[in-house]
Formats: C-alpha cells, structure tokens, sequence
C-alpha cells in the first residue's frame, strides 16, 4: 500500500506593528522563492487597527493593524490578552499549524505563544509548534508573562535574523536565547526584513530542508502504522529517507541561487 501524499506544512506569519499582513507578504517575497516552497503561508491582519501614524505610510498602502498596545518601557501591554485568544482561535479554526513566522511585534507575540503552549497554558489541543523564524524582535517584559513563558527553554527548532544596526538587536538575542539550540542568522541592515546573501539563504535552505525530511518521516511512520497489524511499529528503511528528502531537493533549490531584489522596507 503506498503512503499518502504528504500535505505542506503551514506556517502562520504574523506582521509587525501598525502594518499589514500583506506588507509582510511583500517583505518575504524578497527572498529566495524557493526557501518557502515547500510551506503554505498564512498572512493575517491584526486583531485592531493602527491606532496611530504607521512608518510604511506613503511606502505601502492602508489599512494597517497593530496586535497589541504597550507602554514607552513595554512592561505594560493593552488587549494582550485579547489577542492571545484571538489567535489561539484563529489556530486552532483554521490550523493545525506548524510552525510560525514573525517580523517585530509579530516575533514577540510568536515566542510568548510558544513558550505558554510549552508551558500548558494555551493551545493544549493543538500539535506542539514545530518551527519558528523570527525576524527581529523581544521577549515581554512583564515579569508575570516571562516567569510562565520563557521559564524554561522552548524546545522548537528556530531560526533567528539579527541585524547589526537594527535597535532590537540585543533584545532579538536575548529572544533567541530563550530557544533551544537556535540557529542564528546575523546581517549587517537595521529594522527590518533583511535581504539575504548566499550564505545565509545556504543556512536557511538547509535549516528548511531538515526540519521538512523530520516531519515527513514522521508522517510515514504514522501512515505505515495505521497500515500495519498494530502489533509492532515497523521501521522505515533508509532508502524511504533518501527518497523523502530527494523528493523536496526541486522544491529548495541550490543553495547557492540568488534572492529576489525587492528592497527591504524599516517598520
């Protein structure tokens, strides 16, 4: 009996402050098309309207959408916890997810939300996130927020993009570090989506590729399971795993392939 088909994992990419899901949508397709081909991404808009100037006014079109509110020191957060329940709806409605994606406000709120689901304290029926790429951004800073979810370290393989000049790049570090082994992606632009030399898209090809070989050879073992006899779980030969990941080499591309030359726009 052949296995079926495996489905693409779903990220859900979450924007940054006072912008747009399509904006984000427009920052990312200045990478290599080839990195997400294998994903189905999800673009939402936030939970509220801008309540206030947006830095991409006259760069990119209205409406924008913020996620959240904060203080000047973001130790006080408005509809915080109105947003957690929104999007933990909007995952569990329209997931299951894998994974998710966040520039700025948008990789805050993604981590707080992995670290709660680790810790139990939302998204209890939904399968454990698998992967993370944050792009820019902090831990919360209440200390309420921080003891239940950066109290242990999060156990999702992540992918971080720190920019030199950006003014969240000690905050994006100490973001990381609240990730087990987390891969680090350093380039030399401030606050934003950063365009991506060989080297990095290399790293970002091959964090892709093992994170897609995992899952789907967990996928066929589940599936030779359900066709077994239930009495022992039956192992995948090594050739079912050179096939897995020889079935996606078209999908990531070389490595060293040239990105997009859309220019990367400050939020």
């Amino acid at each position: 009996m052949e296995v079926q088909n495996q489905k693409k994992m779903k990220i859900l990419c979450l924007h940054g402050f006072r912008t747009s899901g399509s904006f984000l949508q427009k920052q990312i397709s200045k990478w290599d098309p080839s990195i997400f081909a294998p994903f189905q991404l999800e673009f939402p808009d936030g939970i509220f309207p801008a309540g206030g100037k947006s830095d991409i006014e006259g760069i990119f079109p209205p409406p924008y959408f913020e996620w959240f509110q904060f203080n000047k020191d973001f130790t006080e957060y408005t509809n915080l916890e109105e947003c957690i329940s929104y999007l933990c709806e909007y995952i569990t409605t329209k997931g299951p997810f894998d994974g998710l994606l966040g520039f700025s406000q948008g990789t805050t709120l993604s981590g707080l939300l992995m670290g709660y689901q680790m810790q139990g304290k939302v998204l209890k029926e939904h399968p454990p996130f698998k992967l993370f790429i944050a792009i820019s951004g902090s831990k919360f800073r209440d200390p309420s927020i921080c003891d239940v979810a950066y109290k242990d370290k999060i156990k999702v393989r992540s992918v971080h993009f720190i920019g030199e000049k950006d003014w969240l790049k000690l905050p994006s570090e100490d973001l990381a570090n609240a990730f087990e082994d987390p891969l680090i992606i350093r380039h030399p632009q401030g606050h934003t989506v950063p365009r991506l030399d060989e080297a990095a898209i290399e790293k970002l090809q091959k964090w892709t590729k093992e994170i897609i070989v995992a899952h789907s050879s967990e996928n066929v073992l589940d599936d030779v399971q359900k066709i077994g006899n239930g009495d022992a779980v039956q192992k995948i030969p090594q050739d079912s795993h050179d096939n897995i990941a020889n079935g996606h080499k078209d999908a990531l591309g070389d490595s060293g392939e040239k990105e997009q030359t859309v220019d990367a726009v400050p939020t």
